[in-house]
């Protein structure tokens, strides 16, 4: 029997990490905030915020994926 959308999306609900539970320590340099939000995270391009899932992805510009990494959790 073939499943139903609600139970594919609750299955990848359970799944993915929730951001709100990463824990990023100021402290510490970039890089190593890098290595724990990559580690906590699990997969950087998909994880989710409560119920809601969200794909990252990049548009077509000069900086790099490292760059707006680099961005993203030096803001954290």
């Amino acid at each position: 029997m073939a499943m139903k959308p609600d139970e594919k999306r609750g299955e990848l609900l359970d799944s993915l990490v929730d951001i709100r539970d990463v824990r990023i320590d100021r402290s510490q340099p970039v890089e190593e905030r890098m290595k724990s939000y990559v580690e906590q995270i699990k997969n950087p391009y998909m994880f989710r915020v409560g119920d809601t899932v969200v794909r990252v992805s990049y548009a077509d510009t000069p900086e790099t994926i490292n760059d707006n990494f680099i961005n993203l959790i030096a803001s954290l």
